[in-house]
């Protein structure tokens, strides 16, 4: 049975904070468990902070090109780009809210390795198999509404692949590959919330089958030369 538990009390993140050393404070961890942590407490813990007038939207722009590698579409203010990392989102990235004003957030530089410098900390701090997935909210194409996915991860795969398997009735499945990672940041956001004030939620009892070494960029991003839309 999958249970989600929101991580409350963290208090304001800073950078130089240590997210492990916070959620600790906050929270008893067990074997098996997978912490989720919201791209916002890692971006700040990380100083990926950029000053920016708010009532300069020429600013925002540039800031927003900056953070991004090539742009897709940019209608009413809006631009949607392809980052260093190969996401394709809303203005690189960038976000605007629940920073202090005059500020911005960027993406972690390295969210796989942001995931992984947390998961190993607290494995040196407890010595318990945890998984770690470092999400961020994404629009969809072609569907309304925001959910969370995951940017980055640790020790808890990112894709399953079921090809080979068969389905209930026995048939073989052919192209079934599972993102778990999105799967789990999805249903984490469902004890985090928007407004909250939740930035961590630990999701206890997923399949011990799926922890191992993964990677969002290596594993989820599509290729260039696999992806039939931009």
């Amino acid at each position: 049975m999958i249970s989600l538990v929101p991580v409350e009390g963290l208090g304001e993140v800073v950078p130089g904070d240590e997210i492990a050393d916070l959620v600790l404070g906050a929270a008893q961890l067990e074997d098996w468990d997978v912490l989720v942590v919201t791209q916002k407490i890692v971006s700040k813990a990380e100083g990926r902070l950029a000053p920016i007038d708010p009532a300069d939207p020429d600013a925002r722009r540039e800031l927003v090109l900056s953070e991004s590698t090539r742009v897709l579409r940019d209608r009413d203010g809006l631009v949607i780009s392809e980052t260093s990392h190969g996401f394709v989102c809303a203005n690189a990235g960038v976000d605007f809210s629940n920073v202090d004003d005059g500020w911005a957030a960027l993406l972690p530089v390295d969210p796989d390795r942001s995931a992984r410098h947390i998961r190993d900390a607290l494995r040196a701090r407890t010595g318990l198999t945890i998984g770690v997935i470092v999400s961020d909210t994404f629009g969809r194409a072609w569907r309304n509404g925001l959910t969370d996915v995951a940017i980055g991860c640790a020790g808890i795969a990112a894709v399953v692949d079921l090809r080979g398997t068969q389905d209930a009735n026995g048939r073989p499945l052919s192209v079934t590959e599972v993102c778990i990672a999105d799967e789990i940041a999805s249903a984490a956001e469902l004890a985090k919330g928007k407004a909250s004030g939740v930035p961590a939620v630990i999701v206890r009892g997923v399949d011990r089958r799926w922890f191992r070494e993964s990677s969002v960029k290596a594993e989820v991003v599509r290729p260039h030369q696999l992806d039939l839309f931009r």
